[in-house]
C-alpha cells in the first residue's frame, strides 16, 4: 500500500520542493481587536517549509483560519521578488510539546501574481529541483 504522501504528491498540478526561504504573509481582510473593536491586520514574517508554483507550506506558530485570503511576499534566493495573492487551503497544528513533528503551519494556495515574478518562481522551483542542493537557500 502507498504511503499518503505519495498519494498527495500525483494529485499536485505543479512540481514541489523543499525550502527554507524567508516569506512575510499579511492579512487583507480586517479583524476585529475583541477588547477595543478596533480592525487591524496582521503581518507575520515565517519561513517556507516547501514551495510550488501553485502554493507553499508556511512554518508558523500562529496559523490563521483556512479559507482566509493573504498577501505572500518571499524574497528569492536570486533576489527577485514575489507577492501573490493566496489563499489559505488547509492548517496544521502540532499541540503535543513533546511531538517529534514541529511543523505547525498553513498550506497556501496562490491565487494570483504578477507574471513575471510567478515565472522567476517557476525557474526557481525548475533550477532546484534539478540539483536538489538545498545550500542554495
Amino acid at each position: 500500500m502507498p504511503d499518503q504522501s505519495d498519494r498527495f504528491s500525483h494529485q499536485r498540478r505543479f512540481e514541489r520542493i523543499d525550502s527554507t526561504i524567508p516569506v512575510r504573509i499579511s492579512t487583507i481582510e480586517p479583524e476585529r481587536d475583541p477588547w477595543t473593536g478596533r480592525p487591524f491586520f496582521r503581518s507575520l514574517q515565517e519561513t517556507c517549509g516547501n514551495v510550488s508554483r501553485g502554493g507553499a507550506f508556511i512554518r508558523t506558530e500562529e496559523p490563521l483560519d483556512a479559507g482566509r485570503r493573504i498577501l505572500v511576499e518571499i524574497r528569492l534566493p536570486s533576489g527577485r521578488p514575489l507577492e501573490a495573492i493566496g489563499r489559505i487551503a488547509w492548517v496544521k497544528r502540532v499541540l503535543s510539546p513533546n511531538s517529534s513533528e514541529n511543523d505547525s503551519g498553513i498550506g497556501i494556495e496562490f491565487l494570483g501574481g504578477a507574471s513575471e515574478q510567478l515565472q522567476a518562481l517557476d525557474e526557481y522551483v525548475a533550477r532546484r529541483s534539478e540539483t536538489q542542493d538545498p545550500a542554495e537557500d
